[in-house]
């Protein structure tokens, strides 16, 4: 292993806060990344990380090495950069949300490979906000907001929640004039929560108007298109995301339900652990997907129409 990889693994280590972490960053195994941090200390002659029994920190001999070796890697990058016709080489790993990321994701990242025949994209299908350093991962598709991480996010676009049910249910059943309604209802729950409410502002949102309704579902599902095939089927309401249902809702064979009452749009970001030292082949992703994200009919703002 040369010393610049050490540099490489030990700035990975502090970004993650762990070795287990570090090695599933970089894809390299526990053992390797230890034995690189035992060479790069014996080479420095000092030890460089204290360990605790969850994270470990930098000494203050690790700190100034740490600054050294980010400037490093940094003045490497912008080396590499210079060269725009440089082929993209290197692996990926995408998170995505499981329904946007297979009908609009995957789709731009095979386009994506077409351009690029050395890149190797890995997109890893998951509902859950998956930890970026410590699942290594280059990228993430988020819809909703995001806390205060300190990572960078690009909004691409927004997407609302909106109770639907098919023409056959609301012919036998009638549709609710008001959330509060609901009770009287069959309700297909998807949503992973344990907590079985929805939550609904007052017709004209006006600030702090938010209420929850406590349900009783006839049926609950963990995933969105068992919860859509028993809506379409007839079998009840059900609260998926407007992009979900976009083309049902063309249709006719599903109706949107008190668009009045919806909460608040939520975003769709792109979120990246950090944009100063970004990879060409990170860039060139998102320089290529923002845009056609951006560009979909059903990330444009939805009007809240008059009520059902």
């Amino acid at each position: 292993m040369d010393r610049f990889d050490e540099l490489q693994i030990f700035v990975a280590i502090l970004d993650a806060g762990s070795l287990s972490g570090a090695a599933r960053r970089l894809r390299r195994s526990a053992p390797a990344v230890t034995r690189a941090l035992a060479a790069l200390e014996e080479r420095v002659g000092a030890r460089l990380v204290e360990r605790t029994t969850r994270r470990l920190a930098a000494t203050e001999a690790g700190l100034r090495l740490a600054e050294m070796a980010r400037r490093v890697l940094a003045d490497y990058d912008d080396a590499v950069r210079e060269d725009d016709d440089a082929v993209l080489r290197g692996r990926l790993r995408i998170t995505v949300p499981t329904v946007f990321g297979r009908r609009h994701v995957a789709p731009a990242m095979i386009e994506f490979l077409d351009l690029h025949p050395a890149l190797q994209v890995e997109l890893v299908f998951n509902d859950r906000n998956l930890d970026m350093i410590e699942h290594g991962l280059d990228l993430a598709v988020r819809i909703g907001p995001l806390p205060d991480t300190g990572m960078v996010a690009r909004q691409v676009g927004q997407v609302r929640r909106m109770l639907v049910a098919s023409p056959a249910y609301l012919a036998r059943r009638g549709a609710p004039a008001s959330p509060r309604e609901l009770d009287a209802h069959d309700i297909i729950f998807s949503e992973q929560r344990t907590n079985t409410e929805w939550r609904f502002l007052e017709a004209g949102r006006a600030a702090g108007s938010d209420f929850a309704v406590r349900l009783a579902p006839r049926l609950i599902v963990n995933e969105i298109d068992t919860m859509l095939l028993a809506v379409l089927a007839g079998r009840g309401i059900g609260r998926p995301i407007s992009y979900q249902v976009a083309e049902q809702l063309a249709a006719g064979t599903l109706v949107r339900l008190l668009p009045g009452y919806e909460p608040a749009p939520l975003p769709v970001q792109l979120l990246v652990p950090g944009a100063r030292h970004m990879a060409p082949r990170l860039r060139a992703c998102i320089d290529f997907l923002a845009p056609r994200l951006t560009a979909l009919p059903v990330l444009q703002p939805i009007a809240p129409a008059n009520s059902a």
